[in-house]
């Protein structure tokens, strides 16, 4: 199982992105999809997750701000950022479950102030 990640850049405070995370290889379906951060300095940590029916979970620091969708068709997953801040820098990577758990790349988020 491969992940591609694409959509980080770099965004002004106040401002959005959209990440979107690809899956491609043989598996036999995709349970939970992911979104971490991995801030300069600090551990990997949960932004948001989708589970295979829909339910949603979210850091606090993203509620409200961060919207986490799938479209199973396509094996992706999204993440909707908005009103971005600073602290939200950091480089955000993909993770499945299919059923083994599986890591994109990564992609870089920057937000400046």
């Amino acid at each position: 199982v491969q992940l591609q990640a694409f959509g980080g850049g770099l965004v002004q405070a106040g401002g959005s992105l959209r990440l979107s995370c690809v899956a491609s290889g043989r598996f036999s379906c995709i349970n939970n999809m992911a979104w971490y951060r991995q801030a300069p300095g600090k551990q990997r940590e949960l932004v948001a997750l989708i589970t295979g029916g829909g339910t949603t979970n979210y850091a606090d620091s993203a509620k409200g701000r961060f919207t986490i969708s799938r479209d199973n068709a396509k094996n992706t997953v999204y993440l909707q950022m908005n009103s971005l801040k600073p602290e939200d820098t950091g480089v955000y990577y993909c993770n499945v479950r299919a059923p083994s758990a599986y890591w994109g790349q990564g992609t870089q988020v920057t937000v400046s102030s």
